[in-house]
């Protein structure tokens, strides 16, 4: 493979005197983490009020279930900020839990039905009631098991500085925004073809509680009587038990990256057609929206991706109409699982690796997707979350094999310019250094966090819940036996006070209702 013009923009932008522009940019993250009761299993409670409303706290919300919090940092502009923000968060959500625990795994806790998992609820706005619906047909359309999957996103976008040097250098003569846009869906090709990385590196799912499975027959071993898992696995998550599109693949949808825009006509067009399988469940039955509409995705959303474009909402806005008016504003990585062996479920040689990365694919080559290449990175996924640490285990590179380990080598020996030019900008060491950590795990499994949770179940001779449960007890008790300072308390509760009074103002000021509010906002 080549890297020539990778090279050719390092040296650009070294040679510019402006690299430092590189430190500008700015970085966000997302935990998701179930709440369980004490004795191991999933919440019934409601998100509690003490954490404010889960529709307008900016902070703190819910994903799926009632009971699957979902932690938000705003952007920060270090690594260093946005995990001492995330601390301080979850510290707070730690202290508003009583006896119940934040799970550290990204797969679930014993689950005894479908019906045992909560949808979460967001009270009785229109907006409310529409991100209530949409769990529901996510429900009945792909079941509620897959939804408690809980995960890390890593958000991060360049500075309005480095993008003017890079256009610059690129002598590219297209309105900022537009070039803006396509630079990010460049990255966005390369961060799918080489995302494999990612899940083989930083996987943290290889293993299962049987009752994740609900009594259906699976292609996994057992571990005991209790657990299931895959020997060379690294994520079951991102995995054939995992939430996948596979109903919009049969439907002949898939998301387009060759542009913005024909990103956004995809996805458009997934939200406009009619299925038969959808149809069948019904919208509004007996009076109780079962879902927002029939077609092959409710919204967006729906559409299950390792990466996203993203842009700010602006009240109702539909995501691809922000993204046709206002571009790109960041990338969204979702394909990261909870580290359990760190609290904050990430530790900071993962963002700086991450960080890394991203930029290499910016600047690496990017030819436009076609759909061979398509099947390849889909199945170069499914093999790496199976078994991407069997020993031999080769991917599909331009209708060609390769090893795993000498492909991984490859990129991230591409990737040592891209950490010193990092560490330069930032006066760091710590870009390189992570990237030597990363190169440990591919010149030995055993050091990636799969082997290691394998590794510890065996040890304590424990299946999965166990071993979960066992660190979701230390990390509980690591947080609450630490002080959390006066000012971050208070400002998290003042957050929470007034998500709890918009909330109260929205549903008093709703003036149509719930069948016009979709509607409109679907006539956007």
């Amino acid at each position: 493979m080549s890297y020539q013009k990778l090279e050719q923009r390092l040296a650009a932008i070294r040679d510019s005197g402006q690299a430092t522009t590189l430190s500008e940019s700015l970085i966000g993250l997302e935990k998701e983490g179930l709440r369980v009761a004490p004795d191991g299993a999933i919440s019934q409670t409601s998100h509690p009020t003490a954490l404010g409303s889960a529709l307008t706290n900016p902070y703190i919300t819910t994903d799926f279930s009632e009971a699957l919090i979902e932690m938000i940092t705003p952007p920060c502009e270090s690594v260093e900020q946005a995990q001492a923000f995330l601390h301080d968060l979850q510290h707070f959500v730690y202290s508003r839990l009583g006896e119940e625990i934040l799970w550290a795994t990204s797969m679930p806790c014993v689950v005894h039905s479908s019906d045992s998992i909560p949808i979460a609820h967001y009270g009785s706005s229109n907006a409310g009631l529409m991100k209530t619906v949409y769990r529901r047909g996510l429900g009945y359309r792909y079941g509620r098991m897959m939804q408690v999957i809980a995960g890390m996103h890593f958000n991060y976008s360049f500075s309005d500085n480095f993008w003017s040097l890079y256009q610059q250098l690129e002598q590219d003569e297209r309105d900022r925004q537009s070039f803006i846009a396509e630079s990010y869906m460049d990255m966005i090709r390369n961060l799918m073809r080489y995302g494999w990385l990612i899940p083989y590196l930083f996987g943290a799912s290889p293993a299962v509680c049987k009752s994740f499975l609900n009594g259906k027959p699976s292609m996994l071993s057992e571990f005991n009587e209790y657990t299931a898992y895959e020997p060379y696995a690294t994520s079951l998550r991102m995995g054939d038990i995992g939430y996948t599109n596979n109903r919009e693949s049969m439907a002949g949808i898939k998301a387009n990256y060759n542009s913005l825009d024909q990103y956004i006509d995809s996805l458009r067009c997934a939200i406009e057609t009619p299925f038969d399988e959808y149809e069948a469940i019904g919208v509004e039955v007996d009076g109780e929206y079962r879902q927002l509409n029939a077609n092959i995705l409710q919204i967006e959303n729906e559409y299950y991706s390792t990466v996203r474009p993203k842009q700010t909402l602006i009240n109702y806005e539909m995501p691809v109409n922000a993204l046709k008016q206002r571009g790109v504003q960041y990338i969204e990585i979702r394909s990261l699982d909870v580290n359990v062996f760190d609290p904050l479920g990430m530790n900071d040689d993962q963002l700086y690796f991450l960080e890394t990365f991203v930029l290499f694919c910016l600047l690496q080559e990017s030819p436009l997707l076609v759909e061979s290449e398509i099947d390849e990175i889909d199945m170069n996924l499914l093999q790496v979350a199976h078994s991407g640490r069997q020993q031999g285990v080769e991917l599909s590179r331009q209708d060609s094999m390769i090893g795993l380990r000498e492909w991984a080598t490859e990129l991230i020996q591409a990737m040592q310019a891209v950490a010193e030019m990092l560490d330069g900008a930032n006066h760091s060491r710590r870009y390189t250094a992570s990237l030597k950590v990363q190169m440990e795990s591919v010149n030995d499994q055993e050091k990636t966090p799969s082997a290691r949770i394998l590794q510890a179940m065996r040890d304590n001779n424990e299946g999965f819940f166990d071993f979960a449960q066992r660190m979701s007890v230390k990390h509980h008790e690591d947080f609450n036996n630490s002080k959390l300072s006066e000012s971050v308390r208070q400002r998290f509760e003042k957050a929470a006070k007034q998500s709890i009074e918009v909330q109260a103002r929205m549903e008093a000021e709703d003036n149509i209702d719930f069948g016009e509010f979709l509607q409109r906002y679907f006539a956007q």
